[in-house]
């Protein structure tokens, strides 16, 4: 450990308590580091692409998750290791930004570990291998924007972007019905987009589920769903040109704050009491009524007096909405959320075209629609599933697909899929380490040699002769100089990824590439790990 001695020989201790403490440093620190990292792309490694096979994970308390999702996989695994949870960071921070990808990030960024691990091996200091991956990334980056395409779409023709959501639907669960699923996306996203500021917010888009039929009965609705009932069996359940308040106060009488007590010693008192809270109640829904609203939707409850009244009073009401989505509906209807009856007025009612209660198969759930509203740009997806994890992934999924028809709104470049991308990336860096003298062209070289390892496991994954097929379709791509040749996963019988339709949003490639070499860049650099020793 780290003795020191003084000029009589005598040791003396720098680190406290370093018994307790493990220390590795120099080349062991970095192979460790590489090796963990590496353990966890190739966790990774099997879930990539079409073919890719899915993750089971059971939570501390039984919760089981199934999904493809990389950035969900390795948030759920519980991991230890200090690299490790590296890697976890860098598939999070794509899917914050990007939303897709999470996987091919993490293997990637395994792959350029394992090529300096050889690097290493041969003597080669680690500043100048990051140096190396640095100058490689840009000419992939650089690339990248040389080969994409630009894809024209509009509200009306939103064929392209249903395309590109399709490709990353197809590597989930739901890649059985990954038509519909991308239109829903699609729609969606271009139901709340604003297409002249290139701007969408993906939080007007509710994802709801609710377990029970099947994949294909997901609907997209133009409006807002409440998993509520109406607060009284017989109050209408089809409302139509309704006007909605929005309140945040509640149906009762107003309780004094502090601690009361009523005392009442004669029949007549007991009497004044009622009535004077009948008043109370009948002033209320006078009020609701005055302004000309025809359905109360309220964040808190009322008891059965007020209830009894507005059924009375033929006011359909419901209870107990959420803050979150009582904020959706007033973006939808256009209405403004009313804190005191005092100031309701006919302006601050939202209104919708249709507001209905649908009851689902055969148990008592209820949910309310609310269709039609005076603004559109709130709406929801309705996923219906057989179980529980399915509707989890599909939410995961549909996700995926949101961010991508986002990202295309953004900025609607594209780059071909299926490896094809990644090869042609390989090729550009392969060519241009010629140019670079020095130590740093080794390592552009193993640049460009871990740029393969997405292709590569790609074909793995989809039960073709790996090696082959990347040779094959790499020489296609030098022979024919196309960059969207790229690995025949679905076995179509074409490597064209013009023809398959396989897409990737550019900005997603490039910010694989570049998150995955400063991941890999601070690894590297790391020469000494000081950890607490395990007992």
């Amino acid at each position: 450990m780290a003795l020191a001695f003084d000029e009589y020989g005598r040791p003396f201790i720098i680190l406290r308590e370093q018994e307790q403490k493990t220390r590795l440093r120099g080349i062991d620190a970095q192979k460790s580091n590489i090796s963990a990292g590496k353990a966890v792309a190739r966790i990774l490694r099997t879930s990539l692409g079409p073919k890719g096979m899915d993750k089971m994970l059971q939570s501390p308390d039984g919760e089981v998750t199934i999904t493809n999702d990389g950035a969900t996989i390795l948030e759920q695994m519980d991991v230890d290791n200090q690299i490790a949870k590296l890697m976890v960071e860098l598939s999070r921070s794509q899917d914050y930004e990007i939303g897709d990808g999470t996987t091919g990030v993490v293997v990637m960024a395994g792959a350029l570990l394992e090529q300096a691990e050889r690097l290493l091996e041969r003597g080669i200091h680690p500043i100048r291998i990051a140096e190396g991956y640095e100058m490689a990334s840009r000419i992939a980056v650089e690339h990248l924007e040389r080969i994409a395409n630009k894809f024209e779409f509009s509200a009306s023709n939103i064929e392209p972007l249903v395309q590109t959501c399709m490709t990353t639907l197809s590597s989930k669960i739901v890649n059985r019905c990954k038509r519909s699923l991308a239109e829903i996306a699609v729609n969606a996203v271009v139901a709340v987009a604003d297409l002249e500021r290139r701007d969408v917010n993906l939080e007007l888009i509710k994802v709801e589920g609710k377990v029970g039929g099947k994949l294909e009965d997901t609907e997209l609705i133009k409006g807002i769903i409440v998993d509520k009932d109406m607060s009284h069996p017989q109050m209408p359940k089809h409302i139509e040109d309704a006007k909605i308040a929005i309140l945040t106060c509640p149906f009762e009488p107003p309780k004094p704050k502090t601690k009361h007590k009523v005392d009442i010693d004669t029949v007549e008192k007991f009497q004044n009491l009622r009535e004077q809270e009948q008043k109370y109640f009948d002033d209320m829904v006078q009020k609701c009524k005055d302004v000309g609203a025809t359905l109360v939707i309220c964040q808190w409850g009322f008891d059965d007096e007020a209830n009894h009244l507005l059924m009375h009073r033929n006011l359909p009401a419901v209870r107990w909405v959420g803050g979150v989505e009582l904020e959706l509906i007033a973006i939808a209807t256009g209405g403004r959320i009313v804190p005191r009856f005092q100031e309701l007025t006919p302006e601050k009612l939202g209104k919708a075209g249709l507001v209905r209660e649908k009851s689902f198969g055969t148990t008592k759930d209820r949910m309310i629609y609310i269709e039609h509203c005076a603004n559109s740009r709130a709406v929801t997806i309705f996923i219906r599933g057989g179980n529980k994890m399915m509707i989890e992934e599909t939410k995961r999924s549909i996700h995926d697909a949101l961010c991508v028809a986002r990202n295309l709104i953004r900025n609607n470049s594209i780059v071909y899929g299926g490896g094809a991308a990644e090869i042609s990336c390989s090729l550009a860096v392969e060519a241009a380490a010629d140019r670079h003298p020095g130590v740093e062209q080794y390592a552009i070289r193993a640049f460009a040699d871990a740029l393969d390892s997405i292709p590569m496991a790609l074909a793995e994954n989809s039960g073709l002769q790996p090696i082959e097929t990347l040779s094959a379709v790499k020489s296609q791509q030098i022979k024919e100089n196309n960059p969207w040749c790229g690995i025949d996963c679905n076995d179509v019988g074409t490597n064209d990824m013009r023809e398959q339709n396989v897409f990737e949003t550019l900005i997603g490639k490039q910010q694989q590439i570049l998150l995955a070499t400063q991941v890999v860049k601070m690894i590297l650099k790391v020469d000494d790990v000081i950890s607490p020793s395990e007992y």
